[in-house]
């Protein structure tokens, strides 16, 4: 796998369900000026994927309050991702997620972000890109390895400190510590 860190974030543009339940066409540079945790995970309707995207949506506020987007992609269309969000979280849906969901059809999204797996899905990948489209921070996880949404979230505080201090932040650093 190459690693993108240091470099312009691939620009994609696809359909997405966005946080109203409607279906738009977004592009990754609509969110110029803003910093954007770009996660990739492998299919709807699995086990570990609701966890991770229930959880970044259960921290929204968390991310927003640091300027950053969240923006999930799979290879599933916006009509699985729609289907999986009307899906009560008792019945192994999503419910109401507060980000975009982005349907990666074509699987070209993942190719650019090299996390397209032997079996067609993607790894759990997880990109911090900067305001001015930048890859600050690469994650790839193998497909039975959940992420820690706190850790993106301490690795945005990390990146925001840093740019703005001009300071180091060394293992295990927080905010404050």
């Amino acid at each position: 796998m190459a690693t993108l860190v240091s470099k312009p974030a691939p620009d994609f543009g696809a359909q997405a369900v966005m946080p109203d339940g409607s279906f738009d066409q977004i592009e990754l540079s609509d969110y110029k000026g803003k910093y954007v945790v770009l996660f990739f995970y492998p299919l709807d309707f699995t086990f570990v994927c609701p966890t991770e995207i229930i959880g970044f949506s259960e921290k929204h506020a968390e991310f927003e309050k640091r300027n950053t987007q969240v923006i999930g992609v799979s290879i599933d269309s916006q009509f699985s991702h729609l289907a999986w969000r009307n899906t009560d979280r008792k019945a192994g849906g999503l419910g109401e997620i507060k980000y975009p969901l982005v349907a990666d059809l074509n699987k070209q999204i993942r190719k650019d972000y090299d996390v397209l797996a032997d079996m067609g899905i993607a790894f759990r990948g997880l990109f911090l890109i900067d305001k001015e489209g930048v890859v600050q921070h690469q994650l790839i996880n193998n497909l039975p390895l959940g992420r820690n949404i706190d850790e993106a979230l301490r690795m945005v505080d990390a990146l925001q400190f840093h740019e703005k201090n001009g300071e180091v932040c060394p293992a295990n650093w927080n905010e404050g510590s």
